[in-house]
């Protein structure tokens, strides 16, 4: 049997049923990196003897009648953007090579707890600064769909690693998109939850004002099980929400009878693939048939979202990336003779293009003489893109909108144009400025075979409603057992 096809829950059952083991699942999910990654390129480093060591913790615990909850058993993947216990942990950036945590951080914590063993790290644009993977220092990772495209990013390593069957699930990070995008990209399920939702702590700062930890996974089902691990109060950080998370599965078969579905006129508009907008709008006809009422409606602000975000994010960038100076850990320039040197230096052989180029923006936005004029000014409008949503949230109870605008591009199509590449996530931002949970379901293929993504935004906290409108949507289709063709050219049989 083809175990690595089955989705996690399945896994999850096999394993309850004893038909399969953890040990099985973990060394097929291996055999299957070990053929397919080399072309798809989403794996960073495997950690083969931790993740057996913890599947045969699991089957020895499922001996003993002692499991410990969905998630046992069931291989993972993580993000290189958080920390790992005694494995090198470096966000795609030269400057941490070699770099090895002492702690975990508590998403990687909470999933060891949970049973799942943790097959590695997973590639990623350089810090998180992207939205293709190409800016990391350990080259692109490839689409399994079309291995001349990019997955998205900065998560791409996670979604190509799942649409690749080399894992049953992988967290993300979603700072401006870097959860969602890659999964529409890639025909996986990705989750961005509220902002506070998930602990950040262990997780490597970009921008820590919209950073959030989230899964990608197979189907909602899925993401829904991971979710429900994650979801928990941390005290060690200071922006974990005291909400307690729902049960994220008992309510997702419920559908959206009378579900109040916004559909905002200014995620329509130019530069949208058209055949993107018309997959989006025949699902938005789907909800309609299940019972669901649409109406359109407007967010004024969303015009202004890009370069909010593209003043906020960087500006935070400059901030937290100070750290990292060749001292304390990380990579040091070798024969300094001063100490400016030595930063300047460090972080000039550190530092790929792209993060210097938002170093450089988000000093600049900061700096004596332009603070009022980009830095607060852009804070200003980030509250007035809040209030649209808050403004569309009470009359209706869900936003539906494309994720991406285009579906995979090929790799180096956009690298020559920052501004090209910041506009695959206009999309998705502006729920990053907001706060706000958001998930991307498959929704379609283009006419030459790409993966193609709806969004759906909530209120905070309101990732069980979310969750079961895109499992009604997923219901409908197939697009969640299709597989792309590179699964077909290994096997990895249990």
């Amino acid at each position: 049997m083809n175990c690595t096809a089955l989705s996690l829950t399945q896994l999850s059952g096999r394993l309850a049923e004893k038909a399969l083991s953890s040990v099985e699942a973990t060394e097929a999910c291996l055999r299957r990196v070990e053929q397919v990654d080399p072309k798809v390129k989403s794996f960073i480093r495997v950690d083969r003897d931790g993740a057996l060591r913890a599947a045969q913790a699991s089957d020895a615990r499922r001996a003993a009648g002692k499991t410990v909850g969905v998630l046992d058993g069931v291989p993972v993947a993580l993000k290189d953007m958080l920390l790992t216990e005694g494995l090198e942990t470096t966000a795609g950036s030269k400057i941490l090579r070699g770099f090895i945590p002492p702690y975990d951080a508590t998403v990687v914590r909470l999933l060891r707890e949970a049973g799942a063993p943790i097959l590695g790290k997973l590639n990623q644009d350089e810090f998180a600064m992207g939205s293709s993977t190409e800016s990391s220092a350990f080259g692109p990772t490839h689409n399994p769909w079309d291995l001349s495209r990019t997955p998205g990013g900065s998560s791409g390593g996670s979604a190509a690693a799942v649409a690749a069957q080399l894992c049953f699930g992988a967290l993300g990070t979603d700072t401006g998109g870097s959860i969602r995008q890659p999964a529409a990209m890639t025909n996986t399920v990705g989750v961005k939850p509220t902002y506070g939702r998930v602990s950040r702590y262990g997780v490597i700062a970009y921008a820590s004002s919209f950073d959030q930890v989230g899964p990608i996974t197979r189907t909602v089902a899925d993401a829904a099980a991971m979710l429900q691990v994650l979801a928990r109060h941390d005290a060690r950080d200071a922006t974990s929400h005291r909400v307690d998370a729902p049960d994220y599965s008992q309510g997702l078969e419920g559908g959206v009878r009378g579900l109040r579905i916004g559909v905002p006129k200014e995620y329509f508009g130019d530069g949208l693939d058209s055949e993107v907008g018309e997959a989006v709008q025949r699902a938005a006809k789907v909800f309609e048939k299940l019972g669901a009422t649409l109406t359109d409606i407007s967010l004024p602000h969303t015009r202004y979202a890009l370069a909010t975000y593209y003043v906020l994010a960087p500006a935070e960038a400059s901030s937290n990336l100070a750290r990292y100076d060749g001292i304390r850990y990380g990579h040091r320039a070798q024969g300094i003779k001063s100490l400016k040197d030595l930063y300047a230096t460090t972080r000039s052989e550190g530092f790929g293009p792209e993060v210097k180029r938002r170093i450089m923006l988000g000093t600049y936005a900061l700096s004596a003489g332009y603070y009022d004029a980009y830095y607060r000014k852009a804070q200003q409008v980030r509250t007035l893109v809040q209030r649209d949503f808050q403004s569309a949230f009470q009359n209706v109870d869900v936003v539906l909108s494309p994720t991406s605008p285009v579906p995979a591009f090929r790799l180096g199509e956009k690298t020559q144009s920052p501004l090209a590449m910041y506009l695959m996530d206009v999309l998705t931002l502006p729920c990053n400025l907001a706060g706000l949970p958001g998930v991307s379901v498959p929704c379609g293929f283009t006419r030459g075979g790409l993966p193609m993504g709806l969004q759906l935004l909530g209120r905070p906290f309101d990732e069980a409603g979310l969750l079961q409108a895109a499992r009604a949507f997923e219901r409908e289709h197939d697009f969640s057992s299709r597989w792309p063709p590179l699964t077909r050219d290994a096997r990895a049989d249990c």
